[in-house]
């Protein structure tokens, strides 16, 4: 399958959402409401959101779009676009630029095309499953020998004990050399890039994790949900991302496997 037109789509994608967001980054008042889950949504996520989701009606109609704000239309198509406009949304109301935007495409229900966009540092990373650029240049994770010596990442450092195994990940943290709270799509990219070695996520939504999985295996990691099981589908709802070298002892550690 040619994917060139709808890596290109993606790029045109990033830029359109990006213009809707930035004006709102830093800003006094950008519409902060709370969802049914308490998590706050803005004026940002909802405009990025309906700008792509008209990009993609106008160019590809035939087209489903999965997204986190304004839900799905066609889920059975061939083709289904997956959003999530601002990943990272507590990040980005305080204007600290670790959220981006994420866009998927799946085909039959598989990851196809990924990207992580963050707008105010003007990084683009796509995957395709095979390789993963950030910015055009290629990008693989970093090997790593041990936990030991890794760097670990993960976005709420109070939702592993709140929806998986709090005392495996309190494990897991204490047995690397340097934790750190750098989470949401922006830890995902810092790992494909070889800054970090480790990141993991208890609880996700398919628009936060099915764009990663093109990203993440593109770059060489392996991912799988918090029990080792495959993340590549709609009902995955947990991610472990590293150096393959390190995923039996990273689960072994969580006390999942």
């Amino acid at each position: 399958m040619n994917t060139d037109p709808y890596i290109s789509f993606i790029h045109e994608l990033a830029q359109a959402s990006s213009e809707v967001i930035l004006p709102y980054y830093g800003a006094r008042d950008m519409g902060i409401e709370l969802k049914g889950d308490s998590s706050p949504v803005t004026l940002a996520d909802r405009g990025a959101e309906q700008v792509m989701r008209e990009r993609i009606k106008s160019r590809f109609p035939e087209h489903g779009i999965v997204g986190e704000e304004f839900g799905t239309e066609r889920g059975d198509a061939e083709f289904v676009w997956v959003l999530d406009p601002v990943d990272g949304t507590k990040s980005f109301i305080l204007a600290v630029p670790l959220f981006g935007t994420l866009i998927g495409l799946l085909h039959r229900g598989k990851p196809l095309l990924g990207c992580i966009h963050q707008p105010v540092t003007g990084q683009l990373m796509m995957g395709d499953g095979h390789t993963t650029t950030l910015n055009g240049s290629p990008v693989r994770v970093r090997r790593c020998p041990s936990v030991s010596e890794a760097t670990l990442l993960t976005t709420d450092p109070l939702s592993p004990a709140k929806y998986q195994e709090g005392a495996g990940f309190e494990a897991l943290a204490k047995a690397v050399r340097l934790y750190r709270g750098f989470g949401d799509c922006y830890g995902y990219l810092m790992l494909c890039a070889g800054w970090v070695d480790v990141m993991v996520d208890p609880i996700m939504n398919p628009w936060d994790l099915l764009p990663l999985i093109p990203v993440l295996e593109g770059a060489g990691a392996k991912v799988t949900d918090w029990q080792g099981r495959p993340a590549d589908h709609m009902g995955a709802t947990s991610a472990i991302a590293c150096a393959p070298e390190l995923h039996s002892e990273v689960l072994r550690l969580l006390g999942t496997r």
